[in-house]
């Protein structure tokens, strides 16, 4: 095994959940790390105010099989769930076509199993990283429902429950009177629930106060975060990394770990590097909860209506739909009055007390692969790293993939097979 020497340096590009997680596992490893951000603080990208949970249950890909049928749907339903922007169709070609490809079932069901198996060493390494550094992010383990308005809706989730089961997803079907009692706030539409399923693996958590907390920690072990500071390109001699560009000059290092969302293909671009990733545009709205009584307590997805609302500690977030729709972080106000409308299908007695002033909306972009699997480790170019690529589980993942990466970079074993998330494979 080789250790990180005190002289040896690591630049990690991104100032998000992955790239602050690699930093940390890093600097553990023995390496001094600097992490560059171009946002004027960490964790204001795609980490920022997302679905506030952490589901290894929901390890499955959104290339399931049949989604060209959704896509194709959602040309002619602008407001669907699941949407296909017609401006983005010439930037998403060739990298549809990978996706597509990988929506086959015995594909799916693969990703899906190996996603499961990272994620859920990944909740291991985030508890780890809880317990050492005291980090404080609202955690809780209350596990998360998943709500079913037909029958029928349950047949797919509950094939991917009984097939993770043996891998270590525990769950739990319930009827109507089971979802009510696990969350009682939910007995004003009692009836119109036809069952549910519970994870109790599943957690919550604000991901931005975890970024935060990151960060103080690793400043304090030495770690140096450059924010307001954007990378142009990779330097390269040869087939090795030789360090980057900034706007303000040269950062030389033998070593570069990308880890910059969606902006990571147009950074590996300058580098010779083609990496299969497109910005998926997710959005979610924060409410106060100070004067509206009795909340939620237990995160609840509703299957029909394509959304998830989790409690906060004075807040409920509630997020969901998934735009393909190129680099474009614009809000529309269709988007928020569906989530507001998800409120109200929900939990009626609340949306009736909730002011749509009091309501902050956000958009962010999740970095989506082709295959449904994030990419990690070196890139053909010798010192140039990925940690990218997550999609929709990026939080859930990130703690994990840290630890597999800094296995990778030092030479160590890792705890979970990495050829799956290898970062030079084809899709």
């Amino acid at each position: 095994m080789r250790m990180g020497r005190a002289s040896d340096q690591i630049l990690v590009i991104g100032g998000g959940l992955l790239g602050l997680t690699s930093a940390l596992a890093l600097i553990e490893a023995g390496f001094r790390v600097t992490v560059i951000e171009k946002q004027s603080d960490v964790g204001l990208g795609a980490s920022f105010a997302n679905g506030a949970t952490l589901t290894p249950s929901m390890s499955d890909p959104w290339n399931f099989p049949g989604v060209h049928r959704t896509l194709i749907r959602s040309l002619f339903q602008p407001t669907s769930p699941v949407a296909l922007r017609p401006a983005a169709l010439p930037s998403l070609v060739a990298w549809g076509i990978r996706f597509l490809a990988n929506s086959t079932p015995a594909r799916h069901r693969a990703s899906t199993r190996q996603n499961f198996r990272l994620a859920r060493y990944s909740l291991h390494e985030t508890q780890r990283l809880q317990d050492r550094f005291n980090l404080d992010f609202e955690s809780r383990k209350r596990g998360v429902l998943r709500l079913f308005r037909n029958a029928g809706e349950m047949a797919a989730p509950l094939a991917v429950a009984e097939m993770l089961a043996p891998e270590g997803l525990d769950y739990k079907i319930l009827d109507a009177g089971g979802a009510a009692a696990a969350e009682p706030q939910l007995s004003g539409i009692r009836e119109q629930i036809a069952g549910a399923i519970h994870y109790p693996i599943d957690e919550t958590g604000d991901a931005h106060l975890f970024c935060q907390a990151l960060k103080q920690t690793i400043r304090r072990l030495g770690g140096e975060i450059l924010c307001g500071t954007e990378v142009c390109g990779i330097q390269r001699r040869g087939s090795r990394v030789t360090g980057v560009s900034l706007t303000k000059g040269d950062l030389p290092a033998e070593r570069v770990v990308v880890a910059a969302a969606h902006a990571s293909p147009s950074l590996l671009s300058d580098a010779g590097l083609c990496l299969p990733v497109k910005p998926v545009k997710g959005y979610s709205i924060t409410i106060d909860t100070a004067e509206l009584g009795n909340v939620p307590t237990v995160p609840v997805v509703d299957e029909t209506l394509h959304g998830l609302i989790t409690p906060l500690d004075g807040r409920l977030r509630i997020a969901g739909t998934a735009e393909f729709a190129g680099p474009d972080t614009r809000i529309r106000p269709e988007r928020i009055a569906g989530l507001l409308s998800l409120l109200g299908q929900l939990y009626p007695h609340i949306r009736k007390r909730v002011r749509d002033g009091a309501v902050s909306p956000w958009a962010g972009l999740r970095p989506m692969s082709a295959d449904g699997r994030p990419f990690i480790g070196e890139t053909g170019i010798g010192g140039l790293y990925l940690n990218t690529g997550h999609g929709h589980l990026g939080w859930t993942m990130a703690a994990g993939s840290a630890k597999l990466l800094a296995d990778l970079v030092t030479g160590s074993a890792p705890a979970i097979e990495p050829a799956p998330f290898r970062a030079t494979r084809a899709t």
